[in-house]
């Protein structure tokens, strides 16, 4: 029987084809690379621990459609940090289709925050660092010290500070916009609760003519008012989406 001649490509060479056609966004060459290509024997084992390599299996499956074998790479793997986004944004998305396919419809933003609760990121993509609302804490922390010195910052400041957190500017104006909203109902909610509190406080004369201030039982309609108003900041305040973006 004819066998096909077995060439002997170098773990490194076969790495860098891997990294150029990844580059390139040609999946479907990367893919037909991966699996037709002969290699000597010595190097198979080589090569099945090449992050190169790793990473464009990880690739070709994901847009397969493969998600139990780029699952089985991702979690078994130890990947560096340059790979780390790259790879979280396939495993993420992956599960992400995964529960669209399984309720039939696309997800909400809550939808996805529970499919990353349900499915956190194993630790052979993630450098261990706690992420908060989307964002990575270090780049929530940068953002708190922008807005408290400037809550209304200009294009070109919204520009550099995308390029200080790696984020959009779109993304910088949305999670300033979000972050004043916030500011300005919890300012309104303590407003309306001290009017509450201030509302409700009826002078009284006791019986040795002595004025003292008590909380009457019954509350004026303006006092109910102020309560429902009140509550309704509290809602808002409450009901804050967990993305900042």
């Amino acid at each position: 029987m004819f066998q096909l001649p077995i060439l002997n490509f170098s773990p490194q060479q076969v790495a860098g084809v891997c990294e150029t056609l990844e580059e390139s966004g040609d999946v479907e060459r990367l893919g037909r690379f991966l699996w037709s290509l002969p290699v000597a024997p010595s190097a198979c084992e080589v090569l099945g621990k090449n992050e190169s390599v790793l990473r464009a299996r990880a690739v070709v499956a994901f847009h397969a459609g493969n998600f139990r074998e780029l699952y089985h790479i991702l979690e078994n793997h130890k990947f560096t940090k340059d790979s780390h986004a790259k790879l979280q944004a396939l495993w993420l998305e992956a599960h992400y289709q995964e529960a669209e396919k399984l309720r039939g419809r696309p997800l909400g933003p809550v939808d996805k925050y529970r499919v990353r609760k349900k499915f956190p990121l194993p630790r052979t993509i993630w450098d261990g660092e706690q992420k908060t609302h989307c964002f990575k804490e270090r780049t929530r922390h940068l953002l708190r010290e922008w807005y408290l010195q400037d809550p209304y910052p200009n294009p070109s400041k919204k520009r550099e500070l995308a390029q200080a957190t790696g984020l959009t500017p779109t993304q910088v104006g949305n999670w300033f916009k979000n972050r004043r909203q916030r500011d300005r109902a919890a300012a309104a909610k303590n407003r309306l609760q001290q009017q509450v509190l201030s509302g409700g406080s009826v002078r009284s004369l006791g019986d040795d003519d002595t004025t003292v201030d008590r909380l009457g039982p019954a509350s004026s309609p303006e006092v109910s008012l102020s309560s429902k108003a009140a509550t309704s900041a509290i809602s808002i305040t409450s009901s804050d989406s967990e993305c900042d973006i």
